[in-house]
């Protein structure tokens, strides 16, 4: 998560990628874009505006020696030395097309760009930037002609959203480089992040926060929902939010303690932890400080609804981790040979 409110843009140059697999061939520029006043106030938010609200970062990673991954080598470069910035443009472009051994793989515009005065953890650095449009879209033109006004159709930029973009802060830790990633158009998945990037996710207390949400997520659709049904399924991630809302840190044997009454259910928790470490080749942390940005991004992922065969469906606000147990009930209609919830409240809104 990063602030542009004071970064700047010192460096900028576009490059077109071509398809090696297609014989489009790169088409590269000498010399950097001059921005007139117009044009630098849309590029700058349009460029850092998909970074502002990520929580996972990455680092740089290479299966002998992090030293021979060709885009942390290439930006070190600029970092040490800015004149090297156009060469290393093209170098990135190069390295890119070859990563292009597919048809499906997008010829596009690339854009490089060199950052002054980005924010990230409250510490001001630069960032090179690189960005892949693959998508132009069409607009009219309109122009007069003897008198009369015409209009023809034209294609560009939109400044919607980024296709593809990484930052690269000049911030390094242990891990090195913290890189920042998107991929609107993730139709390989294989393509930016791994064979391009090359990159890692980083273990910070962001990752350990959003893979422990993503794994009580799935615990919730694939075993308290199936063996408990959906009223016990939002009653868990109702006191799962409310547990990372009202705690610093995570620390299994309280969450279990917290979230589950039966011990039968602390159980099953354990042995989905297993399955989900196993299915997702990672180690799901039993201790680690909570990163409260993920929690805020994580929870509207938390959908508590019950959705029934008679077109009604019952909403459960996961703030609320008590209100399914106290004012909802559920039963069977001997008369009517079906199943009910009864609701209770004071006031309509």
């Amino acid at each position: 998560m990063i602030k542009r409110n004071k970064a700047v843009i010192s460096k900028f140059i576009i490059h077109k990628v071509g398809n090696k697999f297609n014989e489009a061939t790169n088409v590269f520029s000498e010399n950097l874009v001059t921005f007139d006043e117009d044009s630098y106030r849309l590029m700058q938010p349009f460029l850092l505006k998909p970074f502002l609200s990520l929580t996972e970062s990455y680092r740089f990673s290479h299966h002998a020696d992090i030293n021979l991954n060709e885009v942390n080598n290439y930006v070190s470069q600029v970092f040490k030395d800015e004149a090297t910035f156009v060469d290393v443009s093209k170098h990135l472009v190069t390295h890119l097309y070859e990563q292009s051994n597919s048809a499906q793989i997008k010829t596009g515009d690339v854009i490089v760009v060199l950052f002054e005065g980005i924010e990230y953890r409250e510490v001001s650095t630069r960032a090179l930037g690189i960005f892949k449009i693959e998508n132009k879209a069409e607009f009219f033109q309109t122009y007069l002609e003897e008198d009369s006004f015409d209009v023809f159709v034209q294609k560009g930029i939109s400044t919607k959203k980024v296709d593809k973009g990484c930052l690269i802060l000049d911030s390094q830790d242990d891990e090195g480089m913290t890189v920042l990633t998107v991929d609107n158009n993730n139709y390989d998945a294989q393509y930016w992040i791994h064979n391009f990037l090359s990159i890692k996710h980083a273990e910070d207390n962001n990752r350990h926060t959003q893979v422990y949400l993503e794994m009580c997520k799935d615990f919730s659709e694939n075993v308290i929902k199936q063996e408990f049904g959906n009223q016990n399924q939002s009653q868990f991630l109702a006191k799962t939010v409310d547990f990372f809302k009202e705690n610093d840190s995570v620390n299994i044997h309280d969450f279990k303690e917290t979230v589950f009454e039966e011990d039968n259910k602390k159980v099953l928790f354990d042995s989905y932890k297993n399955e989900f470490e196993e299915a997702n080749h990672l180690v799901v942390r039993n201790q680690f400080p909570i990163s409260e940005a993920v929690v805020k991004k994580q929870k509207r992922s938390f959908k508590s609804e019950i959705k029934l065969d008679t077109n009604i469906q019952i909403k459960i606000d996961v703030d609320a981790p008590d209100a399914a147990q106290e004012y909802l009930e559920r039963g069977y209609d001997d008369e009517r040979k079906m199943k009910y919830y009864k609701v209770y409240y004071n006031e309509e809104d």
